[in-house]
């Protein structure tokens, strides 16, 4: 009988940056739309709060994950260059040292040194990044990529309450927006539960709940705004 493992620790890269841009575009854009429309604020007002919040969040969003990543990036290269200087410098005592952390984890020490021994002689630089320092790849972070892929799940995510605003009867925008983002958010959530494989239920409630918190405080905010002026 064949045996398939479905695993999904792979999939935490991606989903957590899709998850996250989707999400900070729905909850920013339905927020900043609920506050401005609770302060009584006309139609034209609130779309161009919306788009601008659109824009400036994608923005954020791209700027943020690219100095995020680039900082990685630098570190995986400074690492990756002072290990090969160590290599270059004592090979005898970088041996000793991969052959110490398999023992450590729990080979013979015997066995740990041919191991050693044998990744060295393959490729003694990914030996030691990959069981010294958790390296994988020697080109993990890609700034540019990141940042293109978290502005565009933002601009997505924020969409969704623009195109509920646009639709939307002018006294109505609020419950609309509302409920459109939530129902975003739920949906939104359900499905990284099950991509990640964690309990769908859990997953589409922690996510509505923050998302509402934020646009109750912010509707909260507006109307108080809106009673001032």
């Amino acid at each position: 009988m064949s045996h398939k493992e479905n695993h999904r620790s792979h999939r935490t890269g991606w989903l957590r940056a899709v998850v996250l841009g989707a999400n900070d575009g729905i909850v920013s854009t339905a927020s900043l739309i609920i506050g401005v429309a609770a302060a009584h604020t006309d139609r034209e007002g609130i779309l161009l709060a919306g788009v601008a919040g659109l824009v400036a969040g994608a923005m954020s969003m791209a700027a943020g994950e690219y100095v995020s990543v680039s900082s990685q990036a630098d570190a995986e290269k400074a690492d990756i260059a002072l290990e090969q200087r160590h290599l270059n410098d004592d090979i005898e005592f970088e041996f000793q040292e991969l052959t110490n952390i398999y023992i450590k984890r729990g080979v013979q020490p015997e066995l740990a040194e041919q191991v050693a021994k044998q990744l060295m002689a393959h490729d003694a630089l990914g030996a030691h990044l990959r069981d010294e320092l958790g390296i994988y790849e020697r080109v993990s972070a890609k700034p540019i990529q990141a940042a293109f892929a978290s502005a565009g799940m933002f601009t997505i995510g924020a969409s969704m309450p623009l195109i509920a605003t646009f639709i939307a009867p002018a006294v109505h925008i609020i419950p609309i927006v509302a409920s459109f983002s939530l129902s975003s958010l739920a949906m939104l959530g359900t499905l990284a539960a099950y991509l990640g494989g964690a309990n769908i239920m859990v997953g589409a409630i922690r996510v509505t709940f923050w998302g509402a918190l934020a646009m109750g405080l912010t509707a909260v905010v507006g109307n108080l705004f809106g009673v001032v002026a």
